[in-house]
């Protein structure tokens, strides 16, 4: 009889301790979105304001720089405040995980919008990632000069709006790996 009620106990214990680790996970979730969110949103925002101009001999004569001068900057925004709206959203099934312990319909949908919105935040920075190196390095062969030596200000904006968009992307694989741990603790 006694070995029984043993048994129980540790069974007990063991699901008390995967709950509590579902949890912790849950929570963990819930702080990498919010992070990866202000990181998605600031990026959008410093590339969106992202302006310089620059006189040319005369003030009448004056050369701008601008994102949306650039689609791929352009779609560098865009695809950042998608992914800044999604995450916000997000966040109320990160809070129902928090709460609940029976959420693995909800954790696929999230793993799929994930891996989805990984996909378009990576594709916005790489094409963006490829105009900055043109900006900082140019092109000798194609004739596409260098031009972060006159426009320093905005060569550093848009670089560091690049910087803010891949650590949203390693938080949004930390977020899907993190999911997928939880969802294989449940079986």
């Amino acid at each position: 009889m006694k070995s029984g009620q043993a048994e129980i106990m540790e069974t007990s214990k063991g699901i008390q301790k995967s709950g509590l680790m579902s949890r912790r996970i849950a929570i963990l979730e819930f702080i990498l979105r919010i992070v990866a969110f202000f990181n998605t949103i600031g990026s959008a925002i410093l590339m969106g304001t992202t302006h310089e101009t620059l006189p040319f001999f005369t003030q009448f004569i004056r050369f701008q720089a601008e994102y949306n001068d650039l689609p791929a900057l352009t779609f560098f925004v865009v695809a950042n405040a998608v992914v800044s709206g999604y995450l916000i959203l997000s966040l109320t099934l990160a809070f129902v995980h928090i709460v609940k312990r029976k959420t693995q319909n909800t954790r696929i949908l999230l793993i799929i919008l994930d891996v989805a919105m990984l996909g378009l935040l990576t594709s916005g920075a790489s094409s963006a990632a490829a105009i900055v190196y043109l900006a900082h390095n140019g092109n000798n062969k194609t004739n596409w000069f260098a031009i972060c030596q006159q426009f320093n200000s905005f060569c550093e904006r848009i670089s560091g709006s690049l910087i803010g968009s891949f650590i949203a992307i390693v938080l949004l694989i930390l977020l899907i790996l993190l999911s997928a741990i939880a969802l294989s603790r449940r079986h």
